[in-house]
C-alpha cells in the first residue's frame, strides 16, 4: 500500500470534521456581510480546493473568515455586491504580485498589538451588528449606529428570535463541556454544527415563525461586473482586502505550523509552510472566488486547528472539505433552507466575541503596548479597518519614538561635595540640553558620580559628556562613571585597569570573582591541573577554585546586594509582593553553578518560574523512582500560574550527562544514580538509528558529551508532553515548548529550531524586556 493510500482514511475523517464546521460558519459570515448566502458556500469550496491545492501551508484551511466581514460589508454597502466581487478578483491579483516579489515575510513585520487590535475591533463590530439580528431586528450601517440603536431594539424584542439565539449560544458554549462517555462521543460533532442543528430542529418542531436561510437558484447567482465608483476608493478597497487577508492568512499559517510542531513527532509532520507559496495560493483562490461570485478568502485559524487535531496528514483533507461543501451546496439546499437566520447570527456573534482574545490582551499588556492595542480597536470600530490599522501604526511609531527619546536626568547631592547624576533611558541629541544643564549644576571642584542606565548613547550625547568630563577634571574635580548597578565604567582617557567589565550588572559576583592572579598552591591528589601563579582563576575551567570561607562570602554578597542592587529593585519587588507572581514562562534547567538563568535570559524578578535539578531532567509521569517535585512544579506553573511557555535549557560540559555516558551495569545504586535513570531515554535516543543526531548551528557536536547534552533537551521536551496539564494546554494552543542550549565556554545561547533536532544561534534582543 502506498503512503498516499495509507493516509487517505485520516484525511477523509479530518475533511468531514472541517466540513461540518465550515458549513454553518460560511453561511453565517455571508449573512453578516450582507452578501448572497451562496457566496459563503462558493468561498468555502474555492478556499478548500484552490488554496488547498496551490497554497504553501498543507494543513491550513482557507475560506470566508470573520476577519474580512466588516470590510466586505462596507464594500457591499458602498459599491454593491457585483463590484465587491470584482474587487476580490483584483485583491487576488495583488496577492499574486506580492508573492512573486517574495514579500510574504514582510507582512509579519506589523506589530502584533496592531494585528490583535485590528481583529478585536473587527470582532466588536461583528458582535454589535449580529446582536440586532439575535434580538429580532436588522443591523445598522456602522458600529456607532448599532450601539445607538440598541435601546430601541431592546424595547422591541422578538421573543422567537431571542429564544433561538439563546439556545444556539447555550449549545455552542456547553457542547465542549459535556461530561461522561456519552459526552465524549457527542463532542466528536463540532459545537458549531450541533448548535445550529439543535436550534433548527427546535424551531421546526415548535413551529416558530422566523426568517430562515433562503438560497435562490444557482442560475440567478450574481457574478462580478466592471468596478464602478471613484478610482481612489476602489484602489483603497483592493489594498484593504489584500492587506487584511494576507496578514491574517500568513499569521494563521505560522500558528498552524506551531500547533503541528507541538502535537506531532518529527516523522509525522507535513513540510513547514512556505509563506510566499501560501500567499500565491490565497491570491489564486481570491481570483477564482471573486470570479464565481464568492466572498473574499483568507486562511482560517479555527478550521485549521480542527484539521490538525482531527489527524489530517496532507493537503487532501483541505481539498476534500472543499469538495464536500460543493456537494452540499448542490444537494442539501432544502435542508439548509430550514436554518433560522437568528441561529447563524448567534453563531457569528460568538465568533466576534472570541476575537477579543484575553490571551492577546495579556500579551500586549506584558509588552507595554496597551495604547497601540486599545487605539487600534477604537479606530477600527469607529472608522473602519484600513483607517484603524493606519492609526495603530502611527501610534506604535510614536510610542517607539517616545520610548527612545524619553530620558530622565536627575542630580542629587550626597555626603559632602559628592553629587550623583542619574541618566535613565537612551542618551540622544534630544536629551543633550537637559544633560548639559544638569552637569553644569555640579561644582567645579567637587566629586561627581555619573550613573548611566541605558543601552544607547549617540554621538551628540557622547561629545557633551566627554567635553564636560575633560573640563571638570581640568578644573580640579573628580568623577566616576557607573552603570545602573554601580559597577565602574572606564571614562575616556582614564588608565585601563585589569578588572573585567564583561558582567557590569553583576557587581556582587564581580567583587568576589575579580580576576586577580591566584597564588600558587600545592596540588592535591585529585587536583592535577591547579593553575600556575600567572594564570587567571576565571579562565582556569578545569581547576578547582581556591577555598574561601562560605559564610563570609555569603555575607559579603548579601551586603553588596543591599547596598548596590536592592534600591533599584525594591519598588518592583514591592509591586510583585502586592500583586503576586505572574511569570511568563517556566524555565527548567540544570543545577550547574555556571548557569545564571537571569543573566543568560536578561530577565528580572517575576519573569521566570525556575526549576533546577541535576541534568535538567523531566521524569515521565508514573516512572519508577519518580520525583514528584518536578511534576508538582510543572503542574503549578501550567495550571495555577498559567505560563505561556516552557523552556528546557541544557548546557555544555554537563556533569550529569558525563555520568550517564560513564555509567556501567552493576554499580551500587546511590541517590544520584537513581535520579540519573530519568536520563536513560536520552541515552537510548542518541544511540537509536531512528533519530537524527542533533546539530548545533550548522555543525555536528564536538564530542559524545555535547551530543548527549543536546539530545537530552529534545528528549525532555518529549517527557514534558506526556504530562497531562502540559498536553491539555498544548491541545488548546495556549502553551509553547522551547528547547535551549547554553555553551558555557562560548557564552552563547542556541535555540532548538521548530520541528527539527537543530540548535540555531539567535540574537535574543527582546528577551527579558518585560522585567
Amino acid at each position: 500500500m502506498t503512503a498516499a493510500a495509507k493516509d487517505l482514511p485520516a484525511d477523509l475523517s479530518a475533511s468531514a470534521a472541517v466540513f461540518l464546521i465550515a458549513l454553518p460558519l460560511s453561511l453565517g459570515i455571508a449573512l453578516a456581510t450582507g452578501a448572497p448566502l451562496q457566496a459563503g458556500l462558493v468561498a468555502a469550496a474555492v478556499g478548500g480546493i484552490v488554496a488547498g491545492r496551490l497554497g504553501g501551508a498543507p494543513l491550513q484551511v482557507s475560506g470566508p473568515a470573520a476577519g474580512l466581514t466588516v470590510v466586505t460589508a462596507e464594500l457591499i454597502q458602498h459599491y454593491g455586491w457585483r463590484t465587491t466581487c470584482a474587487i476580490t478578483v483584483l485583491a487576488g491579483c495583488c496577492q499574486l504580485g506580492l508573492a512573486a516579489l517574495r514579500t510574504a515575510r514582510s507582512a509579519l513585520m506589523v506589530s502584533p498589538a496592531i494585528v490583535h487590535g485590528m481583529l478585536a475591533g473587527i470582532g466588536v463590530t461583528i458582535a454589535l451588528a449580529q446582536l440586532h439580528i439575535v434580538l429580532g431586528g436588522t443591523p445598522q450601517s456602522s458600529a456607532v449606529a448599532n450601539v445607538l440603536g440598541l435601546p430601541g431594539q431592546l424595547a422591541d424584542l422578538h421573543p422567537g428570535a431571542l429564544g433561538i439565539s439563546v439556545l444556539t449560544l447555550i449549545v455552542l458554549l456547553g457542547w465542549p463541556r459535556l461530561p461522561g462517555r456519552t459526552g465524549l462521543a457527542l463532542r466528536k460533532v463540532p459545537a458549531a454544527l450541533a448548535a445550529v442543528a439543535t436550534a433548527t430542529a427546535f424551531a421546526a418542531l415548535a413551529g416558530i415563525g422566523l426568517p430562515r436561510v433562503d438560497l435562490p437558484s444557482w442560475s440567478s447567482h450574481a457574478l462580478p461586473e466592471v468596478p464602478e465608483g471613484p478610482v481612489l476608493g476602489i484602489i483603497a478597497a483592493v489594498l484593504t482586502i489584500t492587506l487584511v487577508g494576507s496578514v491574517e492568512s500568513l499569521l494563521s499559517a505560522v500558528a498552524t505550523d506551531k500547533l503541528i510542531a507541538s502535537e506531532r513527532r518529527t516523522g509525522n509532520r507535513p513540510p513547514r509552510a512556505s509563506l510566499d507559496k501560501e500567499l500565491r495560493g490565497q491570491g489564486a483562490a481570491n481570483i477564482v472566488s471573486g470570479a464565481l461570485g464568492g466572498l473574499p478568502i483568507t486562511g482560517v485559524a479555527v478550521r485549521s486547528v480542527a484539521n490538525v487535531k482531527s489527524g489530517a496528514v496532507s493537503r487532501r483533507s483541505t481539498m476534500l472539505h472543499g469538495l464536500w461543501v460543493l456537494l452540499a451546496a448542490g444537494l442539501l439546499v432544502p435542508l439548509l433552507d430550514l436554518i433560522p437566520l437568528a441561529a447563524l447570527a448567534a453563531l457569528v456573534m460568538a465568533v466576534g466575541v472570541q476575537m477579543v482574545s484575553i490571551t492577546h490582551l495579556r500579551s500586549v499588556t506584558r509588552h507595554r503596548e496597551i495604547p497601540v492595542y486599545a487605539t487600534t480597536i477604537v479606530a477600527v470600530v469607529l472608522g473602519g479597518v484600513l483607517e484603524g490599522v493606519a492609526i495603530g501604526i502611527a501610534v506604535a511609531v510614536a510610542l517607539a519614538l517616545h520610548r527612545l527619546a524619553r530620558t530622565r536626568i536627575t542630580v542629587e547631592q550626597l555626603e559632602g561635595e559628592v553629587h550623583q547624576v542619574r541618566a535613565r533611558g537612551q542618551l540622544t541629541f534630544l536629551a543633550v540640553p537637559r544633560l548639559s544643564r544638569v552637569l553644569n549644576q555640579i561644582p567645579q571642584h567637587g566629586h561627581a558620580v555619573i550613573e548611566l542606565d541605558g543601552s544607547f548613547m549617540d554621538h551628540a550625547a557622547y561629545e557633551t559628556l566627554r567635553d564636560w568630563q575633560e573640563s571638570h577634571v581640568a578644573h580640579g574635580g573628580s568623577l566616576k562613571v557607573t552603570g545602573r548597578s554601580g559597577a565602574s565604567e572606564r571614562p575616556r582617557g582614564a588608565p585601563q585597569r585589569g578588572t573585567h567589565q564583561c558582567c557590569r550588572p553583576w557587581t556582587p559576583w564581580q567583587n568576589h570573582c575579580d580576576h586577580r592572579p591566584t597564588r600558587p598552591r600545592t596540588a592535591e591528589p585529585d587536583d592535577a591541573e591547579a593553575p600556575a601563579a600567572d594564570t587567571f582563576e576565571a579562565e582556569a575551567a578545569p581547576a578547582k577554585r581556591p577555598r574561601r570561607p562560605g559564610a563570609g562570602q555569603l555575607a559579603n554578597g548579601i551586603g553588596a546586594f543591599q547596598r548596590d542592587t536592592a534600591p533599584h529593585v525594591r519598588d518592583e519587588l514591592a509591586r510583585l509582593a502586592r500583586e503576586g507572581q505572574r511569570p511568563s514562562q517556566l524555565f527548567l534547567t540544570c543545577a550547574d553553578s555556571r548557569l545564571v538563568t537571569s543573566m543568560i535570559t536578561a530577565s528580572g524578578p517575576g519573569d521566570l518560574f525556575t526549576v533546577r535539578n541535576v541534568g535538567n531532567l523531566v521524569p515521565l509521569p508514573g516512572a519508577e523512582s519518580t520525583d514528584d517535585s518536578v511534576a508538582a512544579a510543572i503542574e503549578y506553573a501550567v495550571d495555577v500560574l498559567k505560563v505561556d511557555s516552557i523552556t528546557v535549557c541544557g548546557h555544555s560540559g554537563c556533569g550529569a550527562m558525563q555520568a550517564l555516558l560513564n555509567s556501567a551495569p552493576g554499580q551500587p545504586m546511590t541517590p544520584l544514580r537513581r535520579w540519573l535513570r530519568h536520563g536513560l531515554p536520552s541515552l537510548e535516543r542518541m544511540a537509536s538509528r531512528h533519530h537524527a543526531w542533533a546539530r548545533i548551528s550548522g555543525r555536528l557536536p564536538a564530542d559524545a558529551v555535547e551530543q548527549l547534552c543536546l539530545t537530552n533537551v529534545v528528549q525532555q521536551l518529549e517527557h514534558l508532553r506526556a504530562h497531562e496539564s502540559v498536553a491539555r494546554r498544548l491541545a488548546e494552543g495556549s502553551l509553547e515548548l522551547h528547547g535551549m542550549y547554553f555553551h558555557v565556554g562560548e557564552a552563547q545561547a542556541y535555540l532548538l529550531s521548530d520541528g527539527e533536532d537543530f540548535f540555531d544561534c539567535r540574537v535574543f534582543d527582546s528577551v527579558g524586556q518585560n522585567a
